[in-house]
């Protein structure tokens, strides 16, 4: 995916934290999901700055590394 392997190698360089929006397009997830994750628990890790939610992409990575499935990873 050099596509999302670009986007996340310039997030880490200029800034490594998205919006709650961001995070969701990165992930290719509804903001809404987004949401409904974190107020569960179940999202990957988030930072609330303000009133805002921001996610750090390398959390983002490992969360989405974190729910491969298949291959013995049952």
């Amino acid at each position: 995916m050099p596509d999302v392997d670009d986007r996340a190698a310039k997030a880490r360089t200029s800034c490594p934290f998205l919006t709650a929006k961001q995070a969701a397009y990165h992930l290719g997830l509804a903001a809404s999901s987004m949401k409904g994750l974190r107020a569960r628990g179940r999202g990957p890790r988030c930072r609330l700055h303000g009133r805002a939610w921001y996610y750090h992409i390398d959390d983002l990575e490992a969360w989405s590394l974190a729910q491969v499935r298949g291959e013995g990873r049952d």
